[in-house]
């Protein structure tokens, strides 16, 4: 069967076929999914952006206290010269 038969079959059924009856309340349910799931994406967004705050919060704190920029000291003494 190649598509342009595929196509004709499907035509043809659903000529034959009355349209699906929707129930009366699937609005107002489809509605009240998309609130909800658009709700959760809000709370993950914040989730993320709270917890990415708090790492650079964290990161900033330790950058202060252990000063990686600096040169550590050095653990060996200079050469004594002249003697």
């Amino acid at each position: 069967m190649n598509l342009s038969e595929r196509e004709a079959a499907v035509r043809r059924m659903l000529e034959q076929a009355p349209p699906p009856v929707v129930p009366p309340d699937l609005y107002g349910e489809v509605v009240r999914r998309g609130r909800r799931v658009q709700r959760r994406g809000r709370a993950v967004r914040r989730l993320l952006w709270l917890a990415l705050l708090a790492a650079a919060v964290v990161f900033a704190v330790w950058a202060v206290t252990a000063r990686p920029w600096v040169e550590p000291p050095s653990d060996t003494t200079p050469p004594l010269t002249g003697w």
